[in-house]
């Protein structure tokens, strides 16, 4: 048993005859061997249905967390000068120091 989230459906062969027919405001199922296939949607409830996508992400960012202790920055900082200072031209490629 498979669940059909449309109140209208069409057969795939039905559908090949007629497509622009079942582009509607509401979902249209589209039934392969009596099992959703996919759905078919008109372009204003696609429209709203990016819309409420777009305005979910908003409304539920997700705030970074990365925090880390004093200690792990110095490690981070003291890392980050070994890594400079034992670099080769090699290493550096292009990379030129302004000054």
């Amino acid at each position: 048993m498979h669940t059909i989230l449309a109140e209208k459906t069409v057969g795939i062969s039905e559908l090949r005859s007629k497509p622009a027919e079942y582009f509607t405001d509401e979902p249209v199922a589209v039934l392969s061997n009596n099992r959703p296939a996919g759905y078919l949607i008109g372009p204003e409830t696609y429209e709203a249905i990016v819309n409420v996508i777009k305005q979910y992400e908003q409304e539920h960012a997700i705030e970074a967390r990365f925090r880390p202790t004093a200690q792990r920055l110095k490690e981070l900082g003291e890392h980050g000068t070994q890594v400079t200072e034992n670099a080769t031209d090699a290493d550096l490629g292009e990379f030129t120091e302004c000054q």
